[in-house]
C-alpha cells in the first residue's frame, strides 16, 4: 500500500496555486481529513482571509479527501469537483484550517463501493473553516466525482 500522507503531498506540491497559498496537509484521518494554511500568505485588503483562498482550501480539502479514500482501498481515480455551494459567514483573521468530513463513513464506504463496482463514483462532501472557537466562519458543500484514470498525464500519473 502506498504512503498516503506522502502521496497527497506529492499531489500537492505539483499545484502551483497550493505552493503560493503555501497549503499544508494538518491531519489525515480514518474518514476526515485537514489542510491548513497561514493567514499571511492569504490576506486580503482588510486583514482577514481572502475568499478566494478560503474556496480554495475547502475545495483541494474535499478532493484529498476523496481521493485518499479511494487510493486507501486500492483504487486511484481522477477526481473532480462537480458542484460546491460556499457561505462565509464570518471574517477569518487567524490561520486557515479546513476539515473535510462525509455525511457518514457509510457515505464513504458506498463511494468507494460503487467506484469497485462501476469504475465511477460521486459523493458529497461537507468542509469548514471554523473560527478559535469553533464557529463555523466558512463552509463548502460539494459534489465530487471519481472517473477511471484518463492517461498517463492524469492525476494518477
Amino acid at each position: 500500500m502506498r504512503d498516503i500522507h506522502a502521496w497527497l503531498q506529492g499531489k500537492m506540491a505539483a499545484m502551483p496555486p497550493v505552493a503560493m497559498m503555501q497549503m499544508r496537509i494538518a491531519d489525515i484521518g480514518n474518514d476526515d481529513l485537514s489542510l491548513s494554511a497561514p493567514l499571511a500568505a492569504n490576506l486580503n485588503d482588510k486583514d482577514s482571509a481572502f475568499g478566494g483562498s478560503l474556496v480554495a482550501l475547502m475545495t483541494l480539502a474535499g478532493w484529498a479527501l476523496a481521493s485518499t479514500q479511494l487510493l486507501r482501498a486500492g483504487f486511484e481515480a481522477d477526481v473532480y469537483v462537480a458542484d460546491s455551494e460556499v457561505k462565509y459567514l464570518h471574517p477569518v483573521k487567524a490561520d486557515l484550517l479546513a476539515h473535510a468530513t462525509a455525511q457518514s463513513p457509510q457515505a464513504l464506504q458506498a463511494f468507494i463501493d460503487t467506484f469497485a463496482a462501476r469504475g465511477k463514483a460521486r459523493i458529497q462532501l461537507q468542509v469548514s473553516v471554523a473560527l478559535a472557537d469553533g464557529t463555523p466562519a466558512c463552509t463548502l458543500s460539494a459534489r465530487y466525482v471519481a472517473l477511471p484514470c484518463a492517461s498517463a498525464a492524469s492525476a494518477c500519473a
